[in-house]
Formats: structure tokens, sequence, C-alpha cells
């Protein structure tokens, strides 16, 4: 028996479909879900002051659930900060420069290197973390500026972004929306993250040496030179110098690498996943900030933490300002609903995307291969805004949606449409994404995107071939 579908559903399903179409359009969404959330208060209280205030209460109730989220990154971003500003991270990276002694070392060597910062600093602080430092040696050996870049973008933005299994934003909101572990989705993600990771920078790589054989290969460089010329732009601002001694430098260049590396081994000795496991990375960088900014700034170190503080929140609030909003309509769909608005669904509902799902299959005959094209189209498109994270929640709930009609891959479905979001959307094929690994190469955004496109999009293809057989 099919389940019986209200005007909420409708509504909801509705607001869905117009979301979409602006993403298409590549127009902001966040008037339409906010008009959304209205329209269902107003469907389930039936009074406008019940609607109204469930706009803000949704509100309130998305920003508790990301607010770990929002947390962990800013106290990162101002973990990193302080490091670029003592010299720590030029430190740290240098040693490394030694082992890129050919352009393949160093495109491969940078792109690892930038992986593994991404994972524990997020990527756009770690851009600048290693960029300034390893960009030189790349392009001493041969490495064009926009090869760096590239290799920066698909290690950084592209494979450490879509899985984030260290500070786990992504997975969080995706297995918000989807109403599942967060635990299940991480794990879902690491087949598909690995052949998209490995299926895109091979491509990268492979025509970047074919067309710099052929000559044909375009360095995109911005004034015709490269170099970390806009590290202020990547919102890096110069602070004061510091008096941290080069012996005290460098101990703690090892010393905080070891840190991380203690937390990671927490995890799995603990078992520590989602909000526990970020808890225990953020409170290392809590201290780890605390720590060095009272050896760099001395009498001023009281004033300087405060002030690092206030940078990383405003970085924090500032990428996921426009999530918020998003995130309330989208947690709308599942248990959120009935805590904001009370019971007014049919009894048998599960939620309102669930309801949906289990509507479609009566109606649409599903299968695997529907189900993994759908949701790689609709995360793509999600991340036609730019931000890869403002759409996630939109991926989850259609692959809630049409895990309940198929009746399996829940969570394959999810973290495929996470992968194709943040890759799409998370900085390596929307220009205004891939600002900050630009401005550090000194290479242009658009040229940039151009060549990041056709390896991505053979990377999207080979990772939806592999979810419908995963389904």
């Amino acid at each position: 028996m099919g389940i019986h579908l209200t005007a909420i559903h409708w509504v909801y399903l509705a607001f869905i479909i117009l979301i979409m179409a602006f993403l298409i359009r590549r127009r902001d969404t966040t008037m339409i879900c906010i008009t959304g959330i209205l329209a269902l208060g107003l469907l389930a209280t039936e009074t406008l002051s019940g609607s109204v205030s469930g706009i803000f209460n949704s509100f309130i109730y998305a920003t508790k659930e990301l607010l770990g989220t929002i947390m962990i990154i800013s106290i990162i971003v101002a973990m990193s900060r302080v490091l670029i500003v003592t010299g720590i991270n030029e430190t740290m990276v240098a040693p490394l420069t030694r082992f890129l002694r050919t352009p393949a070392l160093a495109y491969w060597g940078i792109g690892i290197i930038m992986m593994v910062t991404s994972l524990f600093f997020w990527p756009s602080p770690a851009v600048a973390l290693i960029g300034a430092v390893l960009l030189p040696a790349a392009t001493r050996v041969g490495l064009p500026a926009l090869g760096a870049a590239m290799a920066m973008n698909l290690f950084g933005h592209g494979i450490a972004l879509s899985g984030d299994y260290i500070i786990q934003g992504a997975p969080k909101l995706t297995a918000d929306a989807a109403g599942l572990p967060v635990s299940s989705v991480m794990e879902a993600s690491v087949p598909l993250v690995a052949v998209m990771g490995l299926v895109t920078t091979v491509s990268a790589y492979w025509f970047m040496r074919r067309d710099l054989k052929r000559g044909t290969f375009k360095d995109g460089l911005v004034s015709g030179k490269s170099g970390p010329g806009a590290l202020t732009s990547s919102g890096l601002e110069d602070f004061a110098p510091s008096v941290i001694s080069p012996a005290a430098r460098k101990w703690l260049a090892v010393i905080i690498p070891i840190l991380f590396v203690i937390d990671v081994a927490g995890m799995f000795a603990l078992h520590l996943q989602g909000g526990d496991a970020t808890a225990l990375v953020g409170g290392t960088a809590v201290l780890i900030l605390l720590a060095v900014t009272l050896l760099a700034h001395r009498n001023k170190g009281l004033e300087k933490m405060t002030s690092y503080l206030i940078d990383g929140f405003v970085f924090g609030f500032k990428v996921f300002g426009p999530v918020i909003p998003i995130a309330a309509f989208f947690y709308l769909g599942d248990s959120a609903f009935t805590e904001l608005f009370g019971k007014v669904l049919p009894d048998s509902s599960q939620g309102i995307v669930n309801d949906l799902g289990v509507a479609l299959a009566h109606e649409v005959p599903l299968n695997g291969a529907v189900g993994a094209v759908t949701l790689a189209v609709a995360g793509a498109i999600t991340g036609l805004d730019g931000s890869g994270f403002s759409g996630i929640s939109l991926a989850g709930s259609i692959a809630q949606l049409f895990a309940a009609a198929i009746g399996s891959g829940a969570a394959t479905l999810t973290a495929l449409g996470q992968v194709a979001a943040i890759w799409v959307g998370g900085g390596t094929l929307i220009p205004w994404a891939l600002i900050p690994a630009a401005a550090i190469c000194g290479v242009s955004p658009f040229e940039l995107a151009r060549r990041n496109l056709k390896p991505v999009l053979i990377g999207l293809a080979a990772t939806t071939v592999l979810a419908m057989f995963l389904v």
C-alpha cells in the first residue's frame, strides 16, 4: 500500500525542484529555502506567527547541528594563521622540497603533501600553509605554476575535502540530511573517493604531460609571473612579527605533526568517530594555538590569542553563513520537521523525504544505475554555486529519497552525491572557488578551472559506474 502524501510533501518536493532549477541557472538559493520553510510552517501550524517563528527556529536547529563543524574549521584556521605568522609552517614543509627533483615528483609530491595537510587543516588554510614554500621548489625543477595549482586543487579541494575523514564536516552534512550515521557514509565513501581521486589526478597529469610535449600547455600566469603574491587574497593577512626563536620553531615543526598523528592513532585505538573524533582534533588545535601564541607573542599573547580566534571564526561563519538557511530547509525533510512543528504528518510517516521515496518506488521502477546517475548529476548541480558545502544537504536528501525507493544503497548514494558536489563546487571546477590556489600560484582561476574540467568529468563518470555496482 502506498504512503499517503499530504500537501506538505508536495510543497517540499516543489521547492526541491525549484532549488535545483535555480542552481542550474547558477543563482543563489538562500531566499528560496527560507520561502520553503515559511510555506511548510504555514501548512503545518496554520498560523502566520507559527510559520514565521519556524524560520528562526529552523536556523537555530541547523546551527546546533552544524556548530561542531563550524567550530572545528574556525579553530583549525586560527591555528593555521599563527603557524604561518611564526614561520613554523615553512619549517615543517621545507625538508620535503628536497624530494621535488623532477616535474613528475613535484606534481605528485605537492599533491600528496597537500592532501595529507588538507585532511588536518582543511584545504583553504592548507594552500597557504604549503603553497608558498613548495611552489618555488616545484617551478625550479620544471613544473609549471598551473600544474602546481592543479595538484593542490585536485588533491586538496578534491580528494581530501570530498572524503573529509578527519574533520568530518562534509560527511556530517550529507549523513544528517540522509538520516544516516556519519560513520556509514564515511565508510561507503572510501572506494568512491579512491577511484575519483586516482582517475582524476592521473588524467590531469597525463593531459598536462601531453600538452607540455606538444607545446600547447598554457601557463595561465597572471601578469606573467608566478609566486605567492596573494596570500592576503586567501584571507591570510600579515600580523606583527613574532619573537619565536629558530630552535623553538624547529622543535614545534616536529612536535605539531606528531600531535596530530597521535590524534589519528587515538581515533583508531579508542574507536572515535563523528563528533568525538572532531573534538579530539579540535582540542589539540586549541592547545597548539595557545602554546604557539604565547611562545611567539609573549606579553601580547593573551590579546593575540583572541585575535587569531576572531579571524578563525570570521572565516568559519563566512563559509557556513550560506549553508545554514539551506541546511535548515533540508533538515525539515527528516526528524527536524516533527521537532519544530509537532506531529502533523500522517501516523505512518517516516519523514517527508522517506515518504516521497516510498511513493516514488510505487510509481516509477528504479534501480541502482538510475539512482547512481541521478545522485552524481544532482551532486554536481548542487556544486554549481561554488561552495560545495551549501548543496550537499540536498544531495543527502535526494539520496535518502532514492534509497527508500530502491530499497538499498542509502550510504553509497549519499557518499556519491557528496563526492560529486564537493569535487564540482568545493574548489576544482568553479572559478570563484579556485581563488586561494590560483592566487598562491599566481595563475588565472579560469584557466585552472578549464584545465581541471576534463579530468574531473572523467573521474565522475568512473566513480558513478563504480557506485552502480555498489548500490
